[in-house]
This record gives C-alpha cells, structure tokens and sequence, in this order.
C-alpha cells in the first residue's frame, strides 16, 4: 500500500505542479497577449530551433550505439532514434518512466538485456550532468562581475558571505557523514557519488571515446544555440545579452525536472532568470511558452510517430 502511494504521488504531484504554474503563468500574462505574441513571432527562427532541437535528438540517438557496442550489441540506428523519442513523450506522461521504456525497446526489438540497456541510459545522463555542471561553471565565470553585483545590490554582503561559510560547513559536514557513516542513507549516497565517478571515467575506456565526447558536447550545444535561436522570434527580446541567455537556458533546464516536460515550469524559470536582467515579463514569459511548445510539438510529432512505427520497423524480426 505504501509503495502504490508512492507511486501516485510521484505521477500526480509533478501534474497538479504544473496545472498550478499554467494557471499562475497565465495570471501574469494571459492567454490574449500570449496569443498576440505567438502571432507576431517571427516562424522562421522557430523552426530553425525546432530543427535544431532535432539535430540534438539524433545525436543522442547515435551516441548510444557507442556505449552499446563494446558489449556486443550493434543496435540498428532506426531502433535507437525511436526510442530516444519515445523516452521524451513518455516522459510527459510519467516522469523518468521514458528511460524505463527506452531501455525495454531495446530488450524487445534488439535483445539487449534490460539491465544493460537501463546501464548505458544512467552513464549518458552522468556525462549530460558534466557538461551541464561545466555550462553553469562557465556562465558563473562570465558572469561573475554582474552575479556578485547583483547580489550585492539586493543582499547585505555580510550576510552573502556568512551564507557562503555556512553552505561550505554543510558540505564538508555531508562528506564528512558520507564517508564514515554506515546509515542506508550513507550506503546509497556513496553508492551513488561512486557510480557518478565510476560512470564518468567510463567514458574513456570506450572504444569511441572521442566521438562519445563531440556528441555530448555536440548535443548540449545544440541545445543553447536552439533557445538562443528561438530568441530572435520574439522582437522585443532583440539583443539579448548571453549571460541572460546562458542563465535563462540553465534555469529552463532545471525547470524541466520540477514538471511533466517543464509545463507551466519553464515559461516560469525563464521569466526568473530574464527578470534579473531587467528583461520585461511579458515577452519572457511568451518567449518560454513558444520555445516550450515548439519543442512539445517536436517531441509529440517524432515519439507518436516513433511508438507507431517501432513495430512495423521491427515487424521482420
């Protein structure tokens, strides 16, 4: 019983989370002046995003084959691109469920173990999460003089300072309790940092390590240069300076874990990170439900598409 509640929990907190930031985006900015933006927006640069969003996907689908390989599995390209896009539209329905299915559409169609498939999925999203980290360091290091002026600006410098002592003495103390603690939650923290590292290195043991490497970074440039792209649709968001953008992408990034898909969440996190800039809240909020529903639509189209044809594409199997 405590495990099927769980289990409710997890599929319908994210959708009540994002039925509640819809209606709260929407009191912002309502649906009028959304639309007057969607009908001023310039289409050209959107679908430029949107095919540069699908460069993106098709990378990932062929890096896998990469980390399948040295396992004895030559994954055929179809196979893998369809269940890349599969995962995405699973995903909008029940969050982490796409990865679960994306490695049993492997087991079905290419009789590569589920335990196997499931590996390779959690060493691609530990490379995703190094570069991520390395994007955010970057954008921190360019942005420093601006971060720490705002800060500074809105907060006592004093207290900034005390709340930096104080967010290191917590780290140390959490390694600290990481490492010589035998608690479940100490076990499985260590377990998990190790897997982190394990993982990371992993990479370049494989065969194709260096094409492993330009893919991730391939993929996640692809994603910036697309919500950069799509920037230019809305013009009142002419001349956008990069840290906005960099900023504006990281926090849209995370905002896609709070939600289904980032529904309601990623019009929200990009208004955040745009209002620090002084941006308007209208075009930011209109700029992340356009760059939200192009993508959406992306992903509705190739994972319909994708779960209807795996069969047939399989069918001689």
């Amino acid at each position: 019983m405590n495990k099927k509640l769980k289990n409710i929990i997890k599929i319908t907190l994210p959708l009540l989370l994002g039925v509640f930031l819809v209606w709260y985006s929407l009191s912002k900015v309502s649906l009028e002046e959304l639309w007057v933006y969607a009908k001023n927006a310039n289409y050209k640069w959107i679908v430029l995003g949107m095919f540069l969003g699908l460069l993106s996907h098709l990378s990932r689908a062929y890096r896998w084959r990469f980390q399948l390989e040295p396992m004895g599995y030559h994954v055929k390209l179809g196979n893998s691109i369809m269940a890349v896009f599969a995962t995405y539209l699973i995903n909008y329905t029940i969050p982490r469920a796409g990865e679960v299915a994306r490695a049993s559409i492997l087991t079905n169609y290419e009789g590569v173990p589920f335990e196997k498939g499931f590996g390779t999925i959690v060493a691609e999203r530990i490379a995703d999460l190094i570069v991520m980290l390395g994007i955010i360091s970057i954008t921190l290091f360019l942005q420093f003089d601006f971060i720490y002026s705002f800060l500074v600006e809105r907060f006592d410098p004093a207290k900034i300072l005390l709340m930096l002592t104080f967010a290191f003495v917590i780290v140390l103390l959490f390694f600290k309790f990481i490492k010589k603690s035998q608690s479940k939650l100490a076990i499985k923290m260590r377990s998990f940092i190790h897997g982190l590292i394990e993982g990371a290195f992993s990479i370049f043991k494989m065969e194709k390590k260096w094409a492993f490497i330009f893919h991730t970074l391939f993929i996640w440039g692809m994603y910036v240069l697309m919500f950069y792209i799509t920037s230019f649709a809305i013009k009142d968001l002419e001349g956008v300076s990069l840290g906005a953008i960099l900023i504006g992408f990281i926090s849209a990034s995370f905002s896609i874990a709070a939600t289904n898909g980032g529904i309601g969440s990623y019009p929200l996190a990009i208004y955040a990170a745009f209002s620090i800039f002084g941006i308007a809240e209208e075009p930011s909020i209109a700029f992340g439900w356009i760059m939200w529903a192009s993508q959406t639509l992306l992903i509705i189209v190739f994972g319909g598409v994708s779960l209807t044809y795996l069969p047939i594409y399989n069918r001689k199997k």
